[in-house]
């Protein structure tokens, strides 16, 4: 691990973040792989991965992005958590909107959300789980940005150790979305295909969220918070829903508490 903080730190920050979220995206695309090797997904084991994925992302929102963007805050006293405010809102009524805009279908299959399409259920799942891969990616990118714009609280260890967290959430997240779909009927080339499709967008808002930063340094607080706001909108709104519609909840919520001691060992550890 320390070799590659240390090719990381070597980089262009932006490329950095680029090879930050290729990682990030390549386990998603191994956790879809999955459907080449079982027939059926049981709901326990769907309900468990979800919750490591809410504990992964909770715990990354605040150790990895709201405390260093609070500590890098000028100021004292109720300013210096207002830039952190500003930004965990504007973040999550970000997701808000493109929640209410985008079609997209839960992994249930049932609940249909935003505009009215006539795209297949397929394209809408995929769309939802690209919807939560934006602020994953965004928040690794904006990381490496602040740690290459010089900022205290930001450390290419932190950034590295978001990386690997987002990056271990998203295997089970690409089994996820496969396993259904190929429940639907699709293929199972085709399940992988849609599988890893959804954090393709990841690479994206990686490489973005660390140009704005470098760009525009004063927004790396607001931007910190933004990408944490974002996630925990996902995670309440509809990972964690998702993980009580059926009678494991209580292995959901030792998912999600594993999710969150990893993520928070892995910043402590590496940042």
């Amino acid at each position: 691990m320390d070799a590659v903080i240390n090719y990381l730190e070597s980089i262009n920050p932006i490329l950095a973040a680029l090879y930050a979220t290729l990682f990030t995206w390549g386990l998603t695309a191994a956790g879809a792989g999955l459907v080449f090797f079982f027939k059926t997904m049981n709901r326990a084991v769907l309900d468990g991965m979800l919750g490591f994925t809410g504990g992964v992302m909770v715990a990354a929102s605040f150790w990895s992005l709201l405390a260093p963007g609070i500590e890098m805050s000028p100021g004292e006293g109720f300013v210096k958590v207002i830039p952190s405010a500003v930004g965990f809102l504007l973040g999550a009524l970000f997701i808000f909107g493109l929640d209410k805009i985008l079609p997209h279908l839960h992994i249930n299959f049932k609940e249909s959300e935003g505009l009215q399409t006539p795209w297949r259920r397929t394209t809408l799942l995929t769309l939802a789980i690209t919807l939560h891969n934006i602020p994953e990616g965004l928040a690794v990118g904006v990381l490496f940005g602040g740690v290459a714009a010089g900022f205290e609280g930001a450390s290419i260890g932190g950034a590295a150790a978001l990386a690997l967290g987002i990056g271990l959430q998203n295997f089970p997240e690409g089994f996820a979305v496969a396993m259904p779909l190929r429940r639907f009927g699709l293929s199972r080339r085709k399940s992988w295909m849609y599988g890893q499709a959804s954090a393709i967008v990841e690479p994206i808002a990686g490489v973005l969220g660390a140009w704005a930063v470098l760009t525009f340094q004063p927004i790396l607080p607001y931007a910190l918070a933004f990408a944490a706001g974002a996630m925990i909108f996902v995670v309440v709104e509809e990972v964690i829903p998702e993980t009580q519609l059926d009678k494991f909840t209580d292995i959901a919520t030792l998912g999600f508490i594993g999710g969150f001691i990893i993520m928070m060992t892995l910043d402590v550890g590496l940042g």
